[in-house]
């Protein structure tokens, strides 16, 4: 979802003080976190994943990526087999392989909201253009970019496709995509939070002004934090990593959070601690600490 370009700050949230508690649970981004650049797995952070799992510590990918696009990680989820996609939208059975998987749980979007959200920022940012990410289905606008490696399902504009009538209301709307070609990517994120408000949660992933625009309350975190309550495990028994502002609130609520060292400034500030970067296997780093009792 992401590339590791200079990005530049939107707001700044207060870090989290570092926990002593036994981690129980490890959540973890992909794109620019897990992944290197090459969207590869390390043979090095695949051992440690596996002995985290073996140490009875459960693994959890939490991403803005599609449940579509998790092929990559697929043979590395151990146990539960759970992912959660869509920056909260989904939580995923993986057990199936690659076009087989099963949603768990959906947090949708509702299309009034999504409506109101195209609205609001076709007026507040002239030249936006959308795309709507469903459980199954992408669709979008003529004039979206092709930034994703699919072909749509339909290409009509943002309105028709999330009509009432539409032919794809039988799939709920997980998140709609925004892309503005030439605002600052920082700028544009600001902008639609203000203009947007409380009708939906908007956060970006990606190094281009590409918004990603999911139900109220609907997070990372949040997602996490119910995955977390079914299991009877605290926010302070679960180490988390990222490194985009769709991060932010999930690392502020793990008791640990670890920055990746190419994240963006608002993660660095909001992460109790920092690691190395995606291609110098930062997550596999400090998991190797962890279970050798170093931190």
């Amino acid at each position: 979802m992401r590339d590791n370009e200079r990005v530049t700050s939107a707001i700044r949230e207060p870090e989290t003080p570092a926990a002593a508690t036994p981690p129980r649970l490890i959540a973890t981004d992909l794109d620019g976190t897990l992944l290197r650049d090459d969207k590869s797995v390390s043979p090095r952070t695949v051992a440690a994943l596996a002995a985290a799992e073996e140490a009875g510590i459960e693994v959890f990918f939490v991403t803005g990526r599609p449940a579509r696009w998790m092929d990559v990680v697929s043979d590395h989820v151990h146990g539960h087999g759970l992912a959660i996609c869509g920056n909260g939208a989904a939580v995923v059975d993986l057990h199936g392989g690659p076009g087989a998987h099963r949603f768990v749980t959906v947090r949708e979007l509702p299309r009034n909201n999504a409506l109101d959200a195209v609205g609001v920022l076709r007026d507040a940012a002239p030249g936006t253009v959308y795309a709507v990410e469903q459980t199954y289905g992408f669709y979008q606008e003529p004039t979206y970019p092709k930034l994703h490696m699919e072909v749509p399902d339909a290409l009509a504009p943002a309105e028709d496709l999330l009509a009432a009538d539409s032919p794809a209301t039988a799939e709920p709307v997980l998140k709609i995509l925004a892309y503005h070609p030439e605002m600052e990517p920082d700028a544009f994120l600001t902008l639609a939070r203000l203009a947007i408000g409380g009708g939906a949660t908007v956060t970006r992933s990606s190094p281009s002004a590409l918004l990603e625009i999911s139900g109220p309350g609907v997070s990372k975190a949040s997602t996490l934090a119910l995955c977390c309550a079914e299991r009877g495990i605290s926010h302070e028994e679960v180490v988390a990593f990222g490194d985009m502002p769709n991060d932010v609130e999930m690392l502020t609520w793990a008791g640990r959070s670890y920055a990746m060292g190419n994240a963006h400034p608002d993660v660095l500030a909001a992460a109790s601690g920092h690691t190395v970067a995606n291609n110098d296997d930062g997550v596999a780093v400090v998991i190797e600490q962890l279970l050798n009792g170093r931190i």
